[in-house]
C-alpha cells in the first residue's frame, strides 16, 4: 500500500454557471493542493457527493487522478447508503488507478452495528483498494461504535478511519483498542491537534482547500516534537476553522475558494451560496491570514 500523507483535503467540486462540473477548475485545484503537500479526497461530503450522479463521480475521479498522476495520493469517495452502489463505484475507481477509497457510514437508513459491519465487509471483499471508513454521526444519523471499527480493522484492506464523532472519549477508546498501524484521521479541523495528542495520524480537512500549507506546518511541528509551535499555528488558524462551519459545509469553503479566484461559489440545490454577512466573515478571516 502506498504510504498515506498526514493531510488529505476533502476537495470541493467546482461547478460552472450551468451547474455542470467544472473539470478544469477541479484539476487546477487538485494540482495546487498536491503541490502544497496534501492528499485528495474526491467526492466526499465537502465535494457535494449527494448531488452527483455515479457517472459524474467516476468522471471526477478520473479527471483528478489524470491531473495529479503519481505526484499525489487520491482517495475516491465511494460511500452512499446503498451497498451495491458503493461496490459499483469502488470497483470503477479501482480501474482508474486511484490510491484508495473513503466510504462513509450509510446515511438516513440508519443500520445497526451489525449492518454497518456487513456493509463495509461486503465492499472490502469486492476490491483490493485500501479503504478508509468515515464516521460522521451528525450527517448520517448513526454512530459507528469503536467495537465495530475494531472488527472491521481485522479486514486486511480496511486501513483506517476518518473520525468525526467529536467525542474525545470515543477517540481515546478507538486508539486504545485498534492496531497501532490502523490510521485514525481527524474529521474536524478545529480538533485535529487534540486528536493528534491522543495518537491520531492526521486530518482529512475542509479548511485545507485554502490553507493546506499552513495545516501541513502544524502537523509537521507536532510530529517533530514542536508542540508549542503546533499550538500557535492551531490558534492562528482557529478563526478559519470556525468560519468554515459558520453554516452548513461546504457553503463557507466554497465561498472561500471562490474568493481566491480558483472557481465559482456555485452549489447545487438544496445547498445555496453564502449570504452577504457570511461572505464578509469569511473574507475578513482570509485577509487576516493573507490568504487573499
Amino acid at each position: 500500500m502506498k504510504a498515506f500523507p498526514r493531510l488529505f483535503t476533502a476537495m470541493i467540486t467546482p461547478f460552472k454557471e450551468d451547474m455542470s462540473i467544472d473539470f478544469d477548475a477541479a484539476q487546477r485545484l487538485a494540482l495546487k493542493l498536491v503541490n502544497d503537500g496534501s492528499g485528495l479526497v474526491v467526492c466526499g461530503t465537502t465535494g457535494e457527493s449527494p448531488t452527483l450522479s455515479i457517472k459524474e463521480k467516476i468522471d471526477l475521479f478520473k479527471a483528478v487522478k489524470e491531473a495529479v498522476g503519481e505526484k499525489g495520493t487520491v482517495l475516491a469517495g465511494t460511500g452512499t447508503n446503498s451497498t451495491s452502489d458503493c461496490i459499483e463505484m469502488t470497483q470503477a475507481a479501482c480501474k482508474l488507478g486511484v490510491d484508495g477509497v473513503m466510504v462513509v457510514v450509510p446515511y438516513y437508513n440508519k443500520p445497526n452495528q451489525e449492518g454497518l459491519y456487513q456493509h463495509f465487509k461486503a465492499i472490502a471483499a469486492e476490491s483490493s483498494l485500501p479503504i478508509l471508513l468515515y464516521n460522521v454521526p451528525g450527517r448520517t444519523g448513526i454512530n459507528m461504535l469503536p467495537d465495530t471499527v475494531k472488527r472491521l480493522a481485522g479486514i486486511k484492506n480496511i486501513v483506517g478511519i476518518k473520525e468525526a464523532c467529536g467525542d474525545m472519549d470515543q477517540v481515546s477508546l478507538l486508539r486504545s483498542i485498534l492496531p497501532k498501524d490502523f490510521l485514525i484521521y481527524s474529521g474536524d479541523d478545529s480538533i485535529t491537534l487534540p486528536m493528534m495528542a491522543l495518537g491520531c495520524y492526521g486530518v482529512i480537512s475542509v479548511a485545507s482547500n485554502i490553507a493546506a500549507k499552513e495545516i501541513n506546518q502544524m502537523l509537521k511541528a507536532f510530529t517533530t516534537g514542536q508542540t508549542e509551535k503546533a499550538l500557535q499555528i492551531h490558534l492562528r488558524l482557529f478563526d478559519l476553522f470556525r468560519a468554515m462551519f459558520l453554516t452548513t459545509n461546504p457553503i463557507p469553503v466554497k465561498k472561500a475558494v471562490s474568493l481566491t479566484g480558483m472557481c465559482s461559489d456555485k452549489l447545487r440545490l438544496p445547498m445555496v451560496e453564502a449570504d452577504s454577512k457570511q461572505e464578509k466573515v469569511i473574507s475578513n478571516v482570509l485577509k487576516d491570514l493573507s490568504l487573499i
